[in-house]
This record gives structure tokens, sequence and C-alpha cells, in this order.
């Protein structure tokens, strides 16, 4: 559902903009298969989730929804954008 869906806060037009030319300059590739749903949303008041969510992944990687769903879409991101992402990621 949309509550786990991926969002991008912005703080400022500028990060807006960026995050939105982003998103459509890997849509005019056809980077992924599927459409693009992450949001672009102005940052507002955050609340922290409860621990148990926190690195959800990380902390339960043998979880079936982790096995399967998960851990395929990182093990492609990577493959696709391991160059960009920062040492450790």
């Amino acid at each position: 559902g949309t509550q786990y869906r991926s969002v991008i806060f912005y703080h400022s037009e500028e990060q807006k903009a960026a995050a939105e030319g982003v998103i459509a300059e890997l849509t005019a590739k056809k980077a992924f298969r599927d459409a693009i749903v992450t949001g672009v949303e102005p940052a507002a008041k955050f609340y922290l989730a409860e621990g148990y969510h926190q690195e959800y992944f990380e902390n339960n990687p043998w979880q079936p929804y982790c096995m399967f769903v998960v851990s395929p879409k990182v093990d492609k991101f990577r493959s696709k954008f391991g160059a960009k992402l920062k040492a450790g990621a």
C-alpha cells in the first residue's frame, strides 16, 4: 500500500526540482520496467517509527518478504547504480 511507498522529502524548491529531474531522467531512460512511484513531498513533522521497524531489511534478512521481495530489488539496484552509492551502502 501507499504507506510503504518510497518518498523524497524536500526542504527547498531546488531539492524538489532535483528530485523530480532525476525521476524524469530515469523515466525517460526507461531505467526500470515499471513506472517510478516514489513521491516527492515537502518535508513536514516527522515521527520516527518504533525501534523494531528500524533497519528492518538489515536486521531481518531471512524474513520471507525480505528474501523474496526486498533482496532482489536491492540486488538489482546495486547492480545498476552501485558506482553511485556511498561506500558501505
